[in-house]
């Protein structure tokens, strides 16, 4: 079981506690020295241990943003003339069903708490699209996808020895898939 501690956190989370770090300062709590400090810390922080060091020694001050749980073993989503989207800290089971009929499936691991080595993805998409943005240092092996008059991009290539490791297959009728690996840009104050 994964430590809480040890989930990645999101650019949300960070500005949350950023958030926090100001009422803190307003309050008297720390001074503008610390508030720099504790600030640096936690723009910079990786997981929920280090982002929730800034705010241990202050009453009053919680970070209550949602723990992002266990993730299941199996989950499928659906969307019908819909869209879907997992972008940020999400937990990944570690099989997933994508059932689109129509709709759009964006799914976005390069913040999500992925605990397993390989991530199985099977595909069953009808005229619709998914959309896969990868981790750094993650693989991925498409060649189960199953095409009949649709499009594949995988702008990661073929790969066996990342992690983590994806398995993509399964069926696509009359859509699009695209797989790639995308830079995150921050903003300097």
């Amino acid at each position: 079981m994964t430590d809480p501690r040890q989930l990645r956190v999101s650019d949300a989370e960070r500005e949350h506690v950023v958030g926090l770090l100001q009422k803190a300062i307003g309050r008297g709590l720390i001074t503008l020295d610390e508030f720099t400090e504790r600030t640096d810390t936690a723009l910079a922080a990786r997981t929920r241990g280090e982002l929730n060091a800034v705010l241990l020694d202050l009453p009053g001050m919680v970070h209550r943003e949602k723990a992002v749980g266990v993730p299941q073993d199996r989950q499928e989503l659906k969307s019908t003339m819909s869209t879907v989207n997992r972008k940020g800290n999400w937990a990944v089971p570690r099989q997933l069903l994508v059932r689109n009929r129509m709709g759009t499936t964006d799914l976005d691991f390069r913040e999500a708490s992925i605990p397993h080595a390989v991530v199985d993805i099977e595909l069953d998409v009808t005229a619709g699209s998914v959309k896969l943005v990868l981790p750094d240092g993650a693989t991925v092996d498409a060649d189960g996808v199953e095409l009949a008059a649709s499009n594949l991009k995988d702008k990661v290539g073929t790969g066996a020895h990342g992690r983590p490791h994806f398995v993509v297959h399964g069926h696509v009728r009359a859509g699009n898939v695209e797989i790639k690996k995308k830079t995150r840009w921050f903003r300097h104050a």
